[in-house]
């Protein structure tokens, strides 16, 4: 119960919110939503004089479909044929009182009775407002359908009926095909309709943003709730319910996270007579908390694959996800920027990337503001049905404890890269962790599905918020991709290369800067790679891109090193005329790295991941090695190879 209780405590810290529009980056809008009140895709837009008489009509844009309306519990869930109307907007077949007389079909009993008996209680109680009576008096007298017909947004066929669909026989009602038949999905019967009351000053809020209006409903619903039961969550002597929010995800999801509605399964039965006495939640805290989730999940929520990650806050909802780095350098701990940078020069002083240092700011300031009572929750859902939702990954944390954590993670699995781009689009060189999905598509390719790529984004949470190791498949999956070069275009091997001694380097603690002290068998024999690519590169001309010996034959080298460096050798000697004085800088540096391998471990044992490593490092450090270029004199460019290779990047 301890995420509901967080996601409660959530919704009371942040009771400003309720009902204020936010929009998404796509512009798509979303609130925290009042209690008793949930969010509909409608269609048509009804306005009421003041007096209740029908003033105006229009269809509505997609982009403004979404609308917050009242909801009971009954609605909230209501399924199939269920008579269950919300309390305000709803479809037609509830909302109009001449559905029926228009050849609209009921199944059982009328839609609109139940429709208008609940709206007179809430009409004609204390809690009314002058909007609601408005529209309470225009729906009594039951012609909406007619309005909506002779307003041209509805139309009847030569019976007089209302037409469902559109067909080309009806071009003679209007020049084009209405909107209406493309603005609802199915048949007109299910077009639902929201309400507005009409008023010369346009300034007037809209209803479905009246907070008056939310808090009349809230006020007189809050009366006719259920028995009183304790709340598991608070502790606390409320009205219970046994009715839980749907819509989590998005306004079209119905898998929820609490359910017990059958009574022939297994759900609580055999150790329960009833589901309530397998959980009892009041209503007011399912609400709060559900609604806390929503905003939460449209506001910073990132979803993989119906995967959704979440963290957040209890006394501040924004705070870094530990799966994606865009997330972390969005946001600005203190005055430092926490954006990578990128670097100018070569010096490993200057291999670096503020975010450690930006979080470790932001952490100091936590704990002077608000010493040890802030905490950061993890959140992982899915659901294995379309009404199951289950929660598969939850950790509460110290809010300081967690900026540790995340520290650690930025600091220790860290690698310099050149794939992730400033706001201007250039390609940036920056220290860092990589995100947990550039993760997987290290592993497993840019053609990975969302559910491998979700799967392993939960499994690398563990790693960063608990300092488990790197689950070793992952890492040697990896390995076999970063060691096959040839199966992949430039930019996306030197970006699962970097990123895969990233994931090396968690586990061995190395840096970028060339350890020539090092005498690791691995780590020499990537050297060796290193410089024999470096090497055949720098022989051939600059318009040629071909991939080097040393490249080409990687994966073999990997598996068999002595006897692949022996073919590497000797198809190096074709170009080493063209090396002319250089030819004796990368011998001798060949004979240095071989002669500090042992003459017993020079074989065809396989190497470890750690011969990336050595890769990557000897060759950042013949590009840029400043005294060789000094030394030699060489003037030929191909030291900027690595740099213009990386600027075919794609992505």
């Amino acid at each position: 119960m301890s995420w509901l209780l967080n996601l409660y405590e959530t919704y009371e810290s942040n009771l400003d919110r309720v009902g204020v529009i936010e929009k998404k980056y796509n512009d798509r809008e979303y609130t925290l939503l009042p209690i008793s009140h949930t969010t509909q895709n409608a269609q048509i837009e009804v306005e009421i004089t003041e007096q209740g008489d029908f003033h105006s009509a229009k269809v509505l844009d997609k982009d403004d479909f979404s609308t917050l309306i009242p909801c009971t519990e009954k609605s909230a869930s209501r399924a199939g044929s269920v008579v269950a109307p919300y309390p305000l907007h709803d479809k037609l077949s509830y909302v109009a009182g001449d559905f029926v007389a228009y050849g609209g079909k009921i199944k059982k009993e009328e839609p609109f009775a139940a429709y208008i008996h609940q709206l007179e209680g809430w009409a004609t109680s204390k809690y009314a407002t002058p909007k609601l009576k408005s529209i309470y008096r225009y729906l009594s007298k039951r012609q909406l359908i007619q309005d909506l017909v002779n307003a041209s947004i509805l139309y009847l066929d030569e019976d007089q009926k209302l037409l469902s669909k559109w067909d080309k026989k009806y071009e003679h009602l209007a020049a084009e095909k209405p909107r209406i038949f493309t603005a609802v999905p199915g048949e007109l019967e299910s077009v639902f309709i929201r309400f507005n009351v009409y008023s010369p000053n346009q300034a007037l809020t809209k209803v479905w943003q009246d907070k008056e209006l939310f808090n009349s409903f809230i006020g007189y619903y809050s009366k006719l709730l259920g028995e009183e039961d304790i709340c598991y969550v608070t502790g606390n002597q409320l009205p219970s319910t046994d009715k839980h929010a749907n819509k989590i995800r998005n306004s079209g999801d119905k898998a929820k996270l609490i359910s017990a509605n059958d009574t022939s399964g297994f759900t609580f039965r055999g150790r329960f007579a009833h589901s309530h006495e397998a959980a009892s939640i009041s209503y007011e805290v399912s609400q709060k908390a559900h609604n806390a989730l929503k905003w939460l999940i449209h506001r910073q929520g990132k979803i993989m694959d119906n995967r959704v990650f979440l963290v957040w806050g209890n006394d501040s909802a924004d705070v870094p996800n530990p799966t994606d780095n865009e997330n972390i350098f969005a946001m600005g701990f203190g005055l430092e920027s926490s954006r990578p940078k990128a670097i100018k020069s070569h010096t490993n002083e200057e291999i670096a990337f503020d975010l450690a240092k930006a979080l470790t700011g932001y952490s100091h300031k936590l704990a002077v503001k608000s010493a040890s009572k802030a905490k950061v929750n993890i959140l992982v859902l899915d659901s294995a049905t379309t009404g199951r939702m289950a929660v598969l990954y939850y950790r509460n944390l110290d809010k300081a404890l967690y900026f540790d954590k995340l520290i650690d993670w930025h600091s220790t699995c860290a690698w310099l890269h050149r794939y992730q781009k400033d706001e201007q689009g250039e390609l940036l060189q920056f220290w860092g962790a990589p995100a947990t999905k550039d993760i997987a598509f290290a592993a497993y390719g840019p053609k990975a599905n969302d559910k491998l790529v979700k799967g392993l984004m939960e499994r690398m949470l563990p790693c960063i918020v608990d300092g488990r190791p790197i689950p070793q498949d992952i890492v040697r999956s990896a390995i076999h991709r970063a060691s096959n070069p040839v199966s992949m275009e430039k930019w996306e091997w030197e970006k699962t290369l970097s990123i895969t001694c990233a994931l090396i380097n968690k586990q061995e603690g190395y840096s970028v800067a060339l350890d020539k002290e090092n005498t690791d068998r691995s780590y020499l024999f990537g050297r060796l790679l290193a410089i024999a690519d470096v090497m055949e590169r720098g022989a051939l001309d600059k318009e040629d891109k071909r991939s080097t010996n040393a490249i080409r034959y990687m994966s073999a080298f990997s598996q068999h090193p002595e006897r692949t460096w022996r073919t590497i050798q000797n198809a190096l000697q074709p170009h080493q005329a063209k090396l002319g004085k250089r030819l004796n800088y990368y011998s001798n540096m060949i004979d240095e790295v071989a002669s500090k391998i042992p003459m017993d471990e020079f074989n065809n044992k396989p190497l470890t991941g750690k011969y990336l490593l050595g890769l990557y490092s000897q060759r950042y450090e013949i590009y840029h090695n400043k005294d060789k270029k000094n030394h030699e004199g060489d003037t030929t460019g191909n030291d900027d190879d690595q740099d213009s290779d990386i600027a075919d990047v794609k992505k």
